[in-house]
């Protein structure tokens, strides 16, 4: 193995690449733990507040892949993990029996071609997680692992330091899954900007509003979690649309593979577009409500105590 510290069967020394919004807490969470781990990140910053909580600097992905027994990956998109993977040198530096697990919402077919390609005896799991910046620090996410059953026995003991684990299949499942729970999270984000305009604009104030939806069938985790973020104006800026189009389109991928149409997908996809054309990819996810809000001539600013999630 790469790593000195395996205890048993379960990884112990952990190498972590990709500390932004969501990486950064997870690998906080995991040094935490008890586990030893070494982190990279192109952002200093970033590297610098993962040591303060106790894990030790990498020199790069290739440091971080020959140090350790388990590899994780949380990188913005697809080509970032080509990149750390196989031109920054960490799928090389793995060995038998050791385990990479990419965290990052990836291209199935990539994850796929990687493990391929990995050294022999190598364990693959994609895993992409869920629950927002809260869920990371509070080490309240779920998490999509696919792969064989006997990298998953391994790797699920540690990963549980993060949140709950849901087995979803082979390799590649867990982004199929991670990416079907996003498509509905788009259209519910969406739809409750339409809601609250149909309200506003025919004579329903927005509190009474908030208050039927979270107490009624069109209550949900994106209507309590994400509402406020759009009461507070800031329209959470923790998910930039630009990973909202990346999701929609590796979305619109597996769409490919449906024998008719999608209809709400396939809108909520444009709904996005209009709000990033109109907002700039680095703008908050629930610009997508702020476009409704601003066509329509209305204001969605609900006094409260709306602490931003990367706060909570």
């Amino acid at each position: 193995m790469a790593g000195t510290g395996s205890v048993g069967d379960v990884p112990d020394v952990i190498g972590f690449v990709g500390l932004g919004n969501m990486g950064g807490p997870m690998a906080k969470r995991l040094a935490a733990a008890g586990h030893e781990v070494h982190a990279f990140d192109i952002d200093a910053g970033a590297v610098a507040a993962v040591v303060a909580g106790g894990a030790h600097q990498a020199d790069g992905p290739a440091d971080c892949a020959a140090k350790a027994d388990l590899l994780l990956t949380s990188l913005p998109m697809p080509d970032h993990v080509e990149t750390v993977m196989v031109a920054e040198g960490a799928l090389a530096e793995l060995s038998a029996g050791d385990l990479w697990v990419d965290l990052t919402t990836n291209r199935t077919d990539l994850v796929l071609d990687l493990a391929g390609r990995a050294p022999a005896g190598v364990g693959v799991v994609d895993s992409p997680v869920t629950g927002a910046v809260d869920g990371a620090r509070n080490g309240r996410l779920t998490l999509f692992a696919g792969g064989a059953d006997h990298d998953l026995d391994r790797v699920v003991p540690t990963l549980e330091h993060l949140g709950r684990v849901i087995r979803c299949g082979p390799l590649g499942t867990g982004n199929v899954t991670k990416l079907v729970t996003n498509q509905l999270w788009f259209i519910h984000a969406a739809a409750l900007g339409e809601g609250f305009a149909l309200g506003l604009a025919n004579g329903v104030a927005l509190d009474v509003l908030w208050d039927a939806i979270t107490d009624s069938v069109g209550d949900s985790f994106v209507a309590r979690h994400d509402a406020p973020s759009i009461f507070a104006g800031h329209y959470d800026p923790s998910f930039p649309l630009d990973l909202c189009m990346k999701d929609l389109g590796l979305t619109a991928e597996l769409a490919r593979n449906v024998d008719t149409d999608l209809p709400m997908t396939e809108r909520a996809h444009e709904t996005f577009a209009r709000a990033t054309e109109r907002y700039g990819s680095a703008a908050g996810e629930l610009h997508v409500a702020k476009r409704i809000e601003d066509d329509a001539t209305l204001s969605f600013r609900l006094s409260g105590d709306w602490t931003p999630p990367w706060e909570v």
